[in-house]
């Protein structure tokens, strides 16, 4: 099973978004490479897909999502480790990975979400900074 490791990222009561080549919007995620712990790999990916490098991880909260994708024609199991984190940076410098980002507020960003799942993980994010008073 493949494993990526991603941030539901806050800046102020606003989430980060971005679009995929394949249409849909999703948080910042990608693989773990050998050696990496998971939040290496999501402050790793954050990097290269955004250009954000100041976050905080808020201790407390993860989520997995599982789902099966197609890779040239073949089922693949992938498993993702969702955690949230907080940063002061809203410039994002794009990879070539994505086509579009937004910062949009929680409401926005459910709508705006392609994934049953990630939707559901939004809203438990949500929960979780209301009551920690992060929002």
């Amino acid at each position: 099973m493949e494993t990526s490791c991603g941030f539901v990222l806050l800046n102020h009561s606003s989430i980060l978004l971005l679009q995929y080549p394949q249409g849909h919007w999703s948080f910042p995620k990608g693989h773990v490479e050998d050696g990496e712990d998971h939040h290496t790999t999501a402050r790793r990916e954050l990097l290269e897909e955004t250009g954000i490098s100041e976050l905080t991880i808020v201790p407390g909260w993860t989520r997995r999502t599982e789902y099966t994708y197609s890779r040239r024609g073949s089922p693949m199991k992938k498993q993702v480790f969702w955690y949230l984190a907080t940063t002061e940076e809203f410039m994002v410098k794009l990879s070539h990975e994505h086509t579009n980002f937004l910062w949009l507020d929680l409401n926005r960003a459910k709508e705006q979400l392609t994934f049953d799942q990630e939707k559901v993980i939004l809203s438990e994010a949500g929960q979780f900074v209301a009551e920690i008073g992060l929002m």
